[in-house]
């Protein structure tokens, strides 16, 4: 029996890792497409590139594994039970709970895998993310600045770029800052170029003017330059003053967020976020044990189980959509968190009571022959 299930368990590990890495292959690709702007656009190095898609990993594999997991069980039995291995093993002595038991240990490996992962890795990555896009923000700027088109270059500052030039200089400038209330300021240039400093980022501009309305007189004042220096620095002051959101956050900050009067107005955020990583990897096991079910309890089918295979994918796609639906409601009110404990218990729940109600038929019918031959 040690056999079999080590037999099994190495089957269900090998397909769980092949359709993991696949995914995450998948979803990296898709990150990469926003990412590689920093390097393609406008200079930032290949190894801030490689670091942003890196501390990407963690964010998005707690939501991969449970996934990967349930296709690997699916695919794994399902061709077992093709190619007769599993009647084999009936035929052995394994019962339903003995064939599950595999999957049942790879899952809890899985789920413990899932709770380092939302815990403690993912805010983190989430943490450094943050800190690397800053980094890109401030250092790299006009990475940001997209050709013929109007940038939100920070709070009240507005950027057009006509063309910007392999060799760094832009071309066709047009900067509309409203940081100062009541005086918003336009500036035109021919062409403008970045320049660091120790003062921060700074954008020197060639052949243009400088045009300032006070609102309050309706006065217009205007200057012609052949060079003027426009400070660049909003990406600083906004990245300085920002608040880091609930997924940054460390899971000791989210259970002392009381302790902080001023994370009161995002306290409902806070809290969803918490039970959010306590609840999301029971879906490793819940997943796991509700594929075993709907596959193994039952008649067998030598040609294949597709509608139970297609079922398995129809619960899967309810209940992780009930339970990002009932997330974002949490966020808005914390009366839902509740329903995040009930979706999770769900699968579990169901494929526990199947694989049971199996194993109890089972034995009824082991005493009944007996009685029958008597």
């Amino acid at each position: 029996m040690k056999r079999l299930t080590a037999y099994l368990l190495r089957h269900l590990t090998v397909a769980a890792i092949f359709v993991t890495a696949g995914l995450t292959l998948v979803i990296w690709l898709t990150q990469s497409l926003r990412l590689l702007e920093i390097v393609v656009d406008g200079g930032a190095p290949i190894y801030l590139f490689l670091q942003l898609m890196l501390v990407t990993l963690p964010t998005f594999l707690s939501i991969v594994l449970p996934i990967s997991l349930l296709a690997a069980v699916l695919f794994t039995y399902n061709r077992l039970t093709m190619d007769s291995e599993l009647v084999v093993m009936r035929s052995a002595g394994l019962g339903t709970w003995g064939l599950a038991k595999p999957a049942l240990i790879l899952a809890l490996a899985v789920t413990m895998i899932g709770y380092v992962l939302t815990l403690y890795l993912a805010p983190a990555a989430h943490r450094e993310l943050a800190r690397l896009e800053a980094l890109a923000k401030s250092d790299f700027s006009t990475v940001f600045l997209r050709e013929g088109v109007f940038n939100e270059a920070g709070d009240g500052v507005t950027v057009y770029v006509r063309r910007r030039m392999q060799d760094g200089e832009l071309q066709g400038l047009l900067i509309h800052d409203t940081r100062t209330p009541g005086k918003p300021v336009t500036i035109m240039a021919d062409r403008g170029r970045t320049v660091e400093g120790e003062a921060g980022t700074r954008v020197v501009v060639f052949d243009g003017n400088r045009q300032e309305v006070d609102l309050a007189t309706g006065r217009m004042s205007q200057l012609y330059f052949d060079r003027y220096a426009v400070d660049f620095r909003v990406f600083e002051k906004q990245l300085g003053d920002r608040l880091p959101d609930a997924r940054e956050r460390s899971t000791f900050d989210l259970l002392h967020a009381e302790d902080h009067p001023e994370l009161a107005p995002f306290k409902n955020r806070l809290t969803a976020e918490l039970h959010q990583r306590y609840t999301s990897p029971v879906f490793s096991l819940g997943f796991t044990m509700m594929g075993v079910a709907i596959l193994l309890v039952g008649e067998f089918n030598r040609r294949g189980q597709s509608r139970r295979i297609i079922a398995a994918v129809a619960c899967v796609l309810v209940l992780q959509s009930s339970a990002l639906g009932i997330t974002n409601l949490a966020v808005n009110n914390n009366a839902f968190i509740p329903l995040l404990y009930v979706v999770v218990a769900i699968p579990v729940l169901v494929g526990g009571f199947l694989m049971l109600r199996q194993r109890l038929r089972g034995s009824r019918a082991f005493r009944a022959r007996p009685a029958a031959a008597g």
